[in-house]
């Protein structure tokens, strides 16, 4: 019998009842599985619970994005890697819309378990991994910076409301260099978006033709400060490329170095503050990252093509 051990995160997202942990054990029985349940008990705990792992056929992780983070941070700083997966039970759960998640906690497990092995693309901060977004400035502190009470009261909305607040808040612009695609850039900038992802801050679509294993991240440097330029701009990602909104600029690339004027902090990975103060930021990609994740999505979002689909279409051309 196959190992599966899942980390489940109480804390994330809205109130949730712990009963469906029971129909979990049920149905990995039923699919060869031997469960093991975790339950973490502070910030911090799924990434050493991870690391200290004895080997296994399968860790699941429940929780929000920063629960999944933690998870994928821990498997990094193994020399033997797990097998990952994540069920999303948290307030927003880009990373589990992405993956074709919805919200029945019980069918997703099955959906999961039905699924693929793939490899993904996963991004770093100074070494630090991300799997789906990293932010600095503007609107970028909104997913920590909301209190988990008001998360567990509101849902999404806690993230409007903060977001409100902070629309009225004073603009500030950073004075930086970034290298990009072999060239150098200078300016000063409201806030930077880096994402592999199609779907971030419940935008879904965020991008077109986003692929999670084409070795390419997603990058946007923003230079707006007056209200009604940002709410321009927010109409224009709501109805077109968000790529051509004035005052967005725009790359696709595997390495980004980006070095402020001034000392900064206050980044944003995955929904979690990243605990780290410099001047120098590096990001680069690292390919082939292992996890696991129904087959909902996987046309959309792998450009290698489903080895399934492939032998089918193989053997009806051999019976021909």
């Amino acid at each position: 019998m196959k190992k599966c051990t899942i980390i489940y995160n109480p804390h994330s997202g809205r109130k949730t009842k712990h009963n469906f942990l029971a129909a979990y054990v049920d149905i990995l029985l039923d699919n060869d599985y031997e469960p093991e349940i975790i339950v973490s008990k502070y910030h911090g705990h799924i990434k050493k619970i991870v690391r200290e792992l004895p080997d296994r056929d399968l860790v699941i992780s429940i929780g929000g994005d920063g629960t999944f983070n933690e998870a994928v941070t821990g498997n990094f700083e193994r020399e033997n890697k797990l097998l990952l997966a994540h069920i999303p039970l948290g307030t927003t759960n880009d990373i589990g819309a992405m993956f074709g998640y919805t919200n029945d906690v019980i069918n997703n497990l099955k959906s999961l378990l039905d699924g693929e092995e793939r490899g993904i693309d996963i991004c770093t901060v100074n070494g630090k991994p991300f799997v789906y977004v990293a932010g600095f400035g503007k609107f970028m502190d909104l997913p920590y910076a909301t209190s988990q009470n008001s998360k567990k009261n509101l849902g999404h909305l806690a993230y409007i409301k903060e977001g409100v607040k902070a629309f009225f808040r004073y603009t500030k612009l950073h004075e930086l260099t970034y290298n990009v695609n072999g060239e150098e850039y200078k300016g000063l900038f409201s806030f930077i978006l880096i994402s592999n992802a199609n779907h971030i801050a419940g935008i879904s679509n965020f991008y077109d033709n986003i692929y999670l294993d084409d070795g390419k991240f997603e990058v946007l440097f923003c230079n707006l400060t007056r209200r009604l330029d940002i709410i321009k701009s927010l109409v224009y990602v709501a109805t077109k490329d968000i790529t051509k909104v004035p005052g967005f600029y725009f790359y696709k690339t595997d390495k980004l170095d980006i070095e402020f004027k001034e000392e900064t902090s206050k980044w944003c990975i995955d929904g979690e503050e990243l605990d780290e103060k410099t001047r120098m930021y590096h990001i680069e990609m690292i390919k082939d990252f292992k996890i696991m994740l129904p087959k909902k999505n996987i046309d959309k979002l792998f450009i290698e093509p489903n080895e399934e689909k492939v032998k089918v279409k193989t053997k009806r051309k051999r019976e021909y």
